[in-house]
């Protein structure tokens, strides 16, 4: 069965969360709590600039596990930056393997120098299960 190429800006996510890095990571936390979202990039500071994310687990293991101050911590200080990108006509198949390979939930997904969404390892095993499922719309 020949399996369909599912290409990463088929299963990103275009709505994008953006937070600065000067706010407070309780800032932050309240924003993923009302977003309902387990991730914020982080705006970039000018064209130069390079996107950050910011993870509840980021939060977790470097301010609350270690009794930091999360009213008092920064954004910048517990984010990643510069943040994983994938070009949005990579095959899925390439970016669960990049993925995978650095142990990495979420990547941004660009077009150049512009930013078009984010993509879960989740949202690309799925896409590129449901292509190859005869069953599936995106099988067809």
């Amino acid at each position: 069965m020949a399996r369909n190429v599912v290409r990463v800006s088929d299963v990103m996510r275009t709505t994008l969360h953006m937070v600065s890095g000067l706010a407070s990571v309780y800032d932050a936390m309240k924003e993923m709590n009302r977003l309902e979202v387990s991730s914020l990039i982080i705006e970039r500071r000018d064209e130069h600039d390079e996107f950050g994310v910011i993870t509840v687990h980021d939060i977790a293991s470097k301010v609350v596990a270690v009794n930091g101050a999360t009213e008092r911590t920064s954004v910048y200080e517990v984010m990643t930056k510069p943040a994983l990108t994938l070009d949005s006509e990579m095959n899925a198949k390439y970016a669960i393997r990049l993925l995978s390979r650095f142990s990495l939930t979420r990547a941004l997904v660009i077009q150049g120098k512009e930013l078009l969404g984010i993509v879960t390892l989740r949202d690309l095993v799925l896409g590129y299960v449901n292509a190859a499922d005869p069953d599936s719309e995106a099988a067809e």
